[in-house]
């Protein structure tokens, strides 16, 4: 059965959308409008060059599409948890890649090197957002700030971090989902409490 109208397709689920487009592909384009600005706006974060975001966005649709048979709902997590983790797995391999190549040095020529943006800035505004994040990490549970750690800033996979907690996966899932809201709650609080 195809979905003819746009009332049919908005009363779908992104997971029903994700599950139906393997049958019918054309309807994969449904989370694409639905989610690409978001996810776009969160590459941007991560990568800083538009061409890379963009690219990181289509290479996380191509998996969520290939892989659109790994997804299942899991208790307290959300479609767009999932989505997300997809994303950033690929924008941080590209920044990974990213800095490698940023790290061979090219002799500049005077017009390019003024044209560079205030390095000093930058630093100074990665040390405070390092700042805020260190310190509503300080006002988390000390499991769920290790957990969070563990998963965002050490890039450890939920299962190494089940094995090293000694956790189910599940188990891991679920902490780290009540973690990130525990974080959320710290950090609007440090903003806007």
């Amino acid at each position: 059965m195809s979905f003819s109208t746009t009332e049919d397709l908005n009363a779908l689920s992104d997971a029903e959308v994700l599950v139906r487009s393997r049958k019918e592909p054309e309807l994969f384009a449904v989370l694409v409008r639905r989610h690409e600005a978001a996810l776009l706006r969160r590459a941007r974060a991560i990568l800083k060059i538009p061409e890379d975001a963009e690219e990181a966005v289509q290479d996380a649709f191509t998996k969520m599409y290939l892989y659109a048979d790994k997804y299942h709902a899991q208790e307290g997590a959300s479609f767009s948890s999932w989505m997300y983790t997809i994303l950033n797995r690929v924008a941080y391999t590209k920044y990974a890649a990213r800095r490698k190549e940023w790290g061979k040095v090219a002799e500049l020529e005077p017009e390019h090197y003024e044209s560079l943006p205030d390095v000093r800035a930058e630093f100074l505004e990665d040390l405070s957002i390092r700042d805020e994040v260190v310190s509503a990490l300080a006002r988390l549970p000390e499991t769920a700030a290790r957990l969070l750690r563990l998963q965002f800033i050490e890039g450890k996979t939920q299962e190494e971090i089940a094995a090293k907690e000694d956790l189910s996966i599940p188990a891991v899932k679920t902490r780290v989902h009540r973690a990130k809201k525990l974080f959320k709650q710290a950090y609007d609080e440090q903003h806007y409490g």
